[in-house]
């Protein structure tokens, strides 16, 4: 990436009104442009990402595993920036595409288990070693499907026996987070208002342990997605930390 330009990130969405929440506000304030397209709304993919620096996947009601062409289409396309070898982060849907790209499985658990709410995870020490600061321990959840990790991935985090893979690293850039780091608090009571009867399924938690879990561990997310963000972008993770480069 010159240092004499904005860095450019590719942003793939899945709904019309989605946004890249807190990912793309971190990364705006830090001098990015963002090209935000939707897939499934029928906007092209690039052939190349010759005009792009990293490309960041979001998540969605959806599932890696629908029948839908578009999402066949974004995960063989996924191939194009591991192989030009610039940074990916791919969050919850995203995360499962990338494992689908990978060669992995996608799977949903007996009885509509699920994890809707905060749940602890237990990074490894690759995943401490990220150079973000401490991995956060306790991560904002919304979702059904899980995924095995890929061959030759980095296991960066752990969950319990129904979503055992939280988040994996795959090649010099690319990061798969089950997780939603990017969530704000207005989208979550959002989600929580509008999705109320989702939140008496197997495994989800009430209204209430939202707002507080919101309260006791999303300064942690918020310092280690702060840190992480600038690294990924450079594609310097685990290594020591440098700040992002902003045009004047």
């Amino acid at each position: 990436m010159s240092a004499n330009r904005r860095p450019r990130v590719l942003v793939l969405l899945h709904q019309a009104h989605s946004t890249p929440g807190r990912v793309g506000c971190f990364l705006s304030v830090r001098g990015a442009s963002l090209d935000i397209r939707r897939p499934c709304l029928g906007d092209a993919l690039p052939i190349t990402l010759a005009e792009h620096d990293a490309v960041a996947v979001f998540g969605g009601p959806m599932g890696a595993n629908d029948g839908d062409a578009w999402i066949g289409q974004e995960i063989r396309w996924l191939e194009t920036p591991l192989r030009e070898g610039k940074p990916l982060l791919a969050i919850c849907l995203g995360a499962q595409l990338l494992a689908k790209a990978l060669g992995a499985s996608v799977f949903a658990r007996p009885g509509g288990r699920c994890e809707i709410g905060h749940y602890p995870v237990a990074p490894t020490p690759a995943g401490d070693a990220l150079g973000a600061g401490a991995f956060p321990r306790q991560v904002y959840q919304w979702h059904y499907d899980g995924f095995q990790l890929p061959r030759g991935a980095r296991l960066l985090a752990s969950g319990d026996e129904y979503f055992p893979n939280q988040a994996f690293a795959y090649g010099a850039g690319a990061l798969a987070l089950q997780f939603h780091p990017e969530v704000t608090h207005a989208t979550m009571r959002r989600w929580t208002s509008k999705h109320e009867d989702k939140l008496g399924q197997p495994g989800a938690r009430d209204r209430q342990s939202h707002l507080d879990g919101w309260a006791a561990h999303d300064g942690a997310v918020v310092r280690w997605l702060r840190e992480l963000l600038p690294l990924w972008l450079a594609g310097r993770l685990g290594q020591v930390a440098a700040p992002l480069t902003v045009a004047a």
